[in-house]
Formats: structure tokens, C-alpha cells, sequence
């Protein structure tokens, strides 16, 4: 019985110090802060936040019905040797200080992060810059050869613009290198508990729910619209929002597209804000057990079509591996079924620009 009682008590000690050590652990900064006080006041304002959390338009399970754990652990431990890519990616240097601006230009630095640059005024997106895409470093590392550029490579920002929370969208090393260099923050409804926490200023924080738009300076507007998506850095979800923009950019539009599965909503956008003259969409890091928060790469064709886009960009691919499939597979795949369609697209290597109505890379340079 003594034995019995010293194992139980044993096993309780052990059980209290790793769920202190977990909060310990959680109270990292790197894992954000949700929201409260005020801003949590203007989030159960919103009619896309029930039941303590944020919703999606149409029902979206995170997970497939009938997904096994189980199979999805085997899937992780075995990714094929395909999954990374087998020598470095290739990229281009290219001066962000100098970047023709007469009309918009972009350069990508990989998965979701680009920069924009027209008429003086420079726009940063979803800046992952750090080498990982997660909350500890040697996880979710970056493909060699991918990471060009770093935040101390960055100008002057105007605009930085953030999608949601994810570490792969944003990031904590990144965003607090880039602070003295960032007029303003542009994110979802309480993303912004996050950017405070680590360092930003309230008044440099403007936060959107869907459909609510801002005129930022002369001739250019921003408009957060709907994405099929979730939120999280910890254990809970939904407590900060997702989105996608439309950027009016001196009589130019394009959207932003952030994370988003597929679904109606797309076309509902295209009908109130199309045509775009450039659609940027996640492209990647898609898989049979999450269908609903992720594309496929035909997916993302026909939400290029719904949008009315007259060129579409993929992003969200060749920095990172967080799903199972080839490395290369989701361009392949989209490239394929646009072509077959007859659906414009850019696919420029990391660095390299693209002009709006001046110059779209095309080169396949990916098949390595």
C-alpha cells in the first residue's frame, strides 16, 4: 500500500511540474497574447465572432471527417525525401531601395512574404525573415537557399500588412527587428494584442473585420475581405481573426490573399472588387486531411477565375515544409492546370521582381 500511495504521488508531482513547466513555457512572448479589455470589446461586436471564438462563413472542420491521427503521425515521420527540395533554391538579389516604382512592383521572398513598392510608398506583407516557421527555431526550418533576405534587408515600411497569426505569417523574431522601421500595422480584429506585446505601439496598430475598408493615403485603400481559414500561437483557437485584402494601389488593384481554403466567397469578392490586376494566392502546403483551410493547386486556379484576376501570383511555397507533399508539386500543379485554362500567372524566383504591366516572370525554374 505504501508502495502504491508513493507511486501515485510519484506520478502527481510529475504530472503538476510538466503542466507548470507548459504555462511557463506558453508565456513566452514569442506565443503573442489574446486579446482583452477594449479590443476583446470591439471583437464580440463582430458578427463573425461566436460562442468565444471567430467563425468561418461556411462550416469548416479543421480536420477531413474520418482523418486518423494515427495515419497523419505516420505521414510526418515518413515524408518523402521530395518534400524538401535537393539543392539550395535559387534566388535573385535585388535592391529594395531602388525598385522601379512608377508602377507597382513586388518582390517575394518566399512561402507568403513579399514586399510592394509604388510611387514612393513601400508595403510589406507577412514578413517571415527569421528562418523558421514556428516557435521554436529548429522546427519548421527554412529550404537552404531561401532565405535571400532578411529583415535587416528590408527599407523603410510604410504599410506593413498581416494576414493572421500563424508563425508561418507571423513572426515574432521578424516583426520586432522591423518595429523602428514600420510606420503602421495592418491586421485582423485582435492580431493586434500580439503586435502590443512585443512592442508596437497602439496607435501604429489599425485592426479590421471583414468587409471594413480604410483610405490610407491618396489613391490608396485597403479592405479587409473573407478567408476560409483559423487562427492560433497556443493552445486555443479562433481568439484573433483571419483575412484577406483588396489593395486600391494608385489605380491599380490587387488582392491579398493571406491563407484561405476554397469556397464561394472568392467569387463573391471577384463580383464586388474584380477585376484585379494581380492576385496573390497561397499555393501550397495543402493535404487530404485538411481540405477545408487550404487549396489545392486547381482550387487555386478557380479562385484566380472567380476573382477576375488578370494575373495571379502563387505564394505559400519553396521556403518551408508543413505539409507532405513534393516541394514542388503545388507549382507544378497550378502551372499545369492555368495553362489549361488559360489563366495568366507570374512565377518569379525569390528576389526577382515583378512589374505590374511591365514585367511578369514566367521561367520554369523549379524543376530540380
Amino acid at each position: 500500500m505504501k508502495s502504491l500511495k508513493s507511486t501515485m504521488l510519484i506520478t502527481l508531482i510529475i504530472l503538476a511540474t510538466l503542466a507548470i513547466g507548459g504555462y511557463i513555457f506558453l508565456q513566452q512572448p514569442v506565443f503573442g497574447l489574446n486579446p482583452a479589455d477594449a479590443r476583446l470589446e470591439r471583437i464580440s461586436q463582430s458578427p463573425n465572432y461566436r460562442d468565444g471564438a471567430f467563425q468561418n462563413i461556411a462550416p469548416t472542420a479543421m480536420m477531413r471527417e474520418g482523418a486518423s491521427y494515427i495515419a497523419m503521425m505516420s505521414d510526418f515521420l515518413n515524408k518523402p525525401a521530395t518534400n524538401e527540395p535537393p539543392r539550395p533554391i535559387p534566388t535573385v538579389r535585388t535592391s529594395l531601395t531602388s525598385l522601379p516604382d512608377d508602377t507597382p512592383s513586388l518582390v517575394w521572398f518566399g512561402h507568403s512574404s513579399y514586399l510592394i513598392k509604388s510611387k514612393g510608398v513601400t508595403i510589406l506583407v507577412d514578413p517571415v525573415l527569421s528562418g523558421s516557421a514556428s516557435p521554436i527555431g529548429y522546427f519548421g526550418r527554412s529550404f537552404p537557399g531561401s532565405d535571400a533576405y532578411s529583415a535587416d534587408d528590408m527599407p523603410a515600411i510604410d504599410m506593413l500588412v498581416l494576414s493572421h497569426d500563424h508563425y508561418d505569417h507571423l513572426d515574432y523574431q521578424t516583426i520586432t527587428r522591423l518595429i523602428p522601421k514600420v510606420k503602421r500595422f495592418y491586421t485582423a480584429l485582435g492580431v493586434g494584442a500580439h503586435l502590443e506585446r512585443w512592442g508596437v505601439p497602439a496607435d501604429r496598430i489599425v485592426e479590421f473585420d471583414w468587409w471594413e475598408t480604410q483610405a490610407v493615403a491618396d489613391s490608396i485603400r485597403l479592405t479587409s475581405t473573407p478567408a476560409r481559414h483559423f487562427s492560433g500561437r497556443g493552445l486555443t483557437r479562433g481568439k484573433t481573426f483571419w483575412t484577406s485584402f483588396v489593395l486600391d494601389l494608385h489605380g491599380y488593384r490587387l488582392f491579398l490573399g493571406g491563407d484561405s481554403g476554397y469556397d464561394e466567397q472568392f467569387a463573391k469578392i471577384g463580383a464586388t472588387y474584380g477585376p484585379f490586376d494581380l492576385a496573390i494566392l497561397e499555393c501550397g502546403q495543402y493535404g487530404r486531411d485538411w481540405p477545408n483551410i487550404h487549396m489545392f493547386p486547381e482550387e487555386v486556379v478557380k479562385a484566380g477565375q472567380d476573382l477576375k484576376a488578370k494575373t495571379v501570383l502563387p505564394v505559400h511555397w519553396s521556403k518551408f515544409a508543413l505539409a507532405y507533399h513534393p516541394w514542388n508539386e503545388p507549382i507544378q500543379r497550378f502551372t499545369e492546370r492555368a495553362r489549361a485554362v488559360g489563366l495568366p500567372v507570374t512565377t518569379p524566383r525569390i528576389g526577382e521582381p515583378v512589374v505590374l504591366g511591365v514585367a511578369y516572370p514566367t521561367e520554369v525554374w523549379w524543376n530540380f
